[in-house]
């Protein structure tokens, strides 16, 4: 396997994303792109993440599968600069990293038994249910979840009669409303309370993109998408039901 990105930023920013969630990965490389797969620790939250093959100047890979460690690898790319380009070559159980710009940097990083089951984002999205579903100014939503983050530990996203709402209630309070004029807002209503700690590391990615793709359903798993031509990173997360005692 050999692979060549001329501009490697977007995966840098992908993958210290992504290392907030989770430690360990299998990055999957096809003759399609590249694209990570994994759940975190506590199966609260899924990621999502495909780097199409129009990013890559050279791509030799049929279907490889390397186990990395997202903290080193997220240190590696740390040293691209803008105009590196990045060279990927699998050799046995490590991976050759080449960082070219001014100077060639050459990183070895060794591979991973990764255990567990191999996870298939889009075939566990497709059995979610997901009625209602919002397109959002990322500004706007990061903004929202911001706010409610200063009064409570959780918020909920409301669809209700027509308008998106996401909104914080505790002994202080926290409330963004949007009607259609504001965001693309379709299906039926619902409502679902999903937790901060999660959200707040998910719109990170919100500075990738212009606009934030969400879809939920009552008190079902919340999908956050941020999408390019160039990226596609989502991700599922599972709501916070209230028990009675």
């Amino acid at each position: 396997m050999l692979v060549k990105l001329e501009n490697p930023i977007l995966l840098a920013k992908a993958v210290e994303l992504i290392s907030e969630l989770v430690t360990e990965v299998r990055i999957k490389v096809n003759e399609y792109g590249m694209g990570i797969t994994a759940m975190d620790p506590a199966n609260v939250a899924m990621i999502g993440f495909n780097l199409p093959r129009m990013n890559f100047s050279q791509l030799e890979a049929e279907e490889e599968s390397l186990g990395v460690n997202l903290d080193d690898l997220k240190r590696i790319l740390k040293r691209c600069g803008t105009g590196s380009s990045l060279i990927l070559e699998r050799k046995e159980n490590k991976l050759e990293i080449q960082i070219q710009d001014r100077i060639r940097r050459n990183f070895t990083l060794n591979l991973l038994d990764i255990e567990g089951e191999e996870l298939d984002f889009n075939a566990k999205t497709e059995r979610m249910e997901f009625i209602a579903k919002v397109e959002i100014e990322s500004v706007d939503l990061v903004a929202s979840i911001e706010d409610c983050a200063v009064v409570s530990d959780a918020c909920s996203f409301v669809i209700n009669n027509e308008k998106f709402i996401i909104e914080a209630r505790g002994l202080n309070s926290a409330k963004s409303e949007f009607s259609g004029d504001e965001a693309k807002i379709e299906g039926e209503n619902a409502r679902a309370k999903y937790s901060l700690e999660y959200l707040q590391k998910f719109i990170k990615g919100a500075k990738l993109v212009e606009k934030t793709k969400i879809a939920f359903a009552e008190d079902h798993p919340l999908k956050m998408q941020f999408k390019t031509d160039y990226l596609d990173l989502s991700f599922v997360l599972a709501p916070r039901v209230e028990t009675e005692n």
